[in-house]
């Protein structure tokens, strides 16, 4: 069953990928992967670390793109996207190269859900978690998400193997994994640490087999330890291509010098901030409810609400004493799982969860629920345990078992009514026009410009004032004539604002004047395009 669910997924992230432009990031990440790939080393960009990258740009590459060796990257993405002639073609291979990070994520939730629910409680688990919309949405972009969702969760769960069954085995994995999720991206460097900590934390205190007492006496454990250690080693530097250069600060050459200086470019970019839009307020230092408020309206209401039986359910399952089955809405002891006994407890998937977003909160990067995504696969599972629980309630009352269908069929149908528009997905709570809220890549991330393209086509429009937040190829596009709309009027005829553009951005003032109010706070557009750009026409 959870193949069908993968497969109906893949089927749904696949048929976007004609609908949608290139959004602000991906030129940007396929530049940096060509230039891996065709042996430039790795200078372009090292805040992002080059796995997904290289599966970006390793299709295209097999298809006849080069690399032009242009100074800045969003050139050298943008004339390999849409001066080469193969736009349609480098655009699905490139978004091709995230699919198997989507199935291995898929499978690693399946894993996790196996061990903390039994088979059919795993199952759920992909149910729910295809059924993310923004999940969707970043598995069918040429962009590092998806990556590190899949990776971070198989590294944790091989993390806990190896506490479980210390070996040369599970060590290597442990290390080869941890690898893979640092080669994704780096915010895994605090994530892993913040959430294995935790876990290791809660055992201890929970007198967890395996988490406590002599199962941690480092003693016992030291080999299979060097062996992680040098499998990740090994794996990071291959990962960048067995690069040695200079560190600042160091008098001699390293290995994977682009490790240390996207390790700094990210500790500056957060030092710095970056420019924001939340509640119509603009700012460079963030919020500490920016990513609590993003979980809050953009998973869908089913979600929260099987979340919420699910937490309940942790909270009964902490309660219970040994020898008590029954407290808990979900007792281990009623399934006939074979593997039950050596299942992990379920408040690991709540404990992982709250570290993620505990870690996120101070941050100052404020991009999007994008940077929290590693926490869906353990989401899907507390919300997966949350089904099983009202399955599993009393036979002879009839409401949870229809509060379960119902909860999920609303989280499936609200999902599915999404398509395509999965990156712009707010639920029921937000209403019409959200850019209210959140813009960026919540909501715009320039991929309606080709949707824009066509609907001028359409008015048969001859020239159009356009102002967009994010660099695009109005003229690659088959946009007629354009001139930059300005902040302080409209152009006679058309005219196309893209809502970050007018909310962020203000019309091109920037960070200079974000009060200023600009004309679109004032005009009522002719149509949304997409659901990014408002068109508006003005008579002669």
């Amino acid at each position: 069953m959870a193949y069908a669910f993968v497969i109906v997924a893949t089927i749904r992230i696949v048929a976007t990928y004609t609908v949608f432009n290139p959004t602000a990031d991906e030129p940007d990440h396929l530049a940096c992967g060509m230039q891996l790939l065709t042996g430039h080393g790795y200078k372009y960009e090292p805040q992002h670390p080059p796995l997904t990258r290289i599966f970006i740009a390793a299709g295209p590459l097999l298809a006849g793109a080069e690399s032009y060796g242009l100074r800045d990257r969003y050139d050298e993405g943008t004339v390999i996207y849409y001066y080469t002639g193969h736009y349609i073609l480098y655009t699905f291979l490139a978004r091709a190269g995230i699919l198997p990070f989507f199935w291995f994520g898929c499978w690693v939730t399946f894993q996790w859900g196996c061990r903390l629910l039994g088979r059919a409680g795993a199952a759920a688990a992909v149910l729910i978690f295809t059924m993310i919309p923004t999940l969707l949405a970043h598995a069918g972009l040429a962009t590092t998400d998806m990556g590190i969702t899949a990776c971070f969760a198989a590294a944790l769960y091989a993390a806990l193997r190896w506490i479980e069954e210390p070996n040369a085995r599970t060590g290597a994995w442990m290390g080869f994994s941890l690898a893979l999720a640092i080669l994704s991206k780096l915010s895994a460097l605090v994530f892993y640490p913040a959430a294995l900590g935790l876990v290791l934390t809660s055992g201890l205190l929970l007198r967890l087999p395996g988490l406590s007492g002599p199962g941690l006496a480092i003693r016992q454990r030291l080999r299979s330890l060097g062996t992680a250690i040098a499998v990740a080693f090994f794996v990071i530097w291959a990962g960048y291509f067995f690069s040695i250069g200079k560190v600042p600060g160091v008098p001699f050459s390293l290995p994977f010098p682009e490790l240390y200086a996207g390790v700094k470019a990210v500790a500056d970019h957060n030092a710095e901030g970056h420019l924001s839009y939340l509640l119509g307020e603009v700012r460079t230092t963030g919020w500490w409810y920016f990513f609590p408020f993003l979980l809050l309206v953009k998973l869908p209401i089913g979600l929260h609400l099987l979340v919420a039986a699910g937490l309940v359910s942790i909270f009964f399952s902490l309660k219970r004493k040994p020898g008590r089955p029954g407290i808990s809405p979900i007792s281990y002891a009623q399934t006939s799982d074979t593997q039950a006994n050596n299942r992990w407890p379920l408040w690991i998937a709540g404990a992982i969860s709250a570290s993620i977003l505990a870690v996120a909160i101070p941050t100052r990067i404020n991009l999007g629920i994008r940077h929290v995504m590693p926490m869906f696969p353990f989401l899907a599972i507390i919300a997966a345990a949350g089904l099983m629980a009202l399955l599993k309630m009393r036979r002879d009352v009839a409401w949870p078992r229809w509060a379960a269908a119902a909860t999920i069929g609303y989280l499936c149908i609200s999902s599915l009514a999404a398509h395509p528009d999965y990156i712009s997905y707010f639920n029921e709570f937000v209403g019409r026009n959200p850019e209210r809220l959140v813009v960026d890549s919540e909501l715009d991330w320039g991929q309606d410009v080709k949707r824009l393209a066509e609907r001028l086509r359409e008015l048969h429009a001859t020239h159009v004032a356009y102002r967009a937040a994010y660099r695009s190829e109005p003229a690659a596009m088959g946009f007629p004539p354009t001139t930059p709309g300005t902040y302080d009027r409209p152009e006679p005829g058309w005219n196309a604002v893209s809502v970050s553009a007018w909310k962020l951005y203000r019309m091109g003032l920037y960070q200079s004047k974000p009060g200023v109010p600009t004309w679109p706070d004032f005009w009522t557009p002719q149509e949304r395009v997409g659901k990014t750009f408002l068109l508006f026409y003005v008579p002669e």
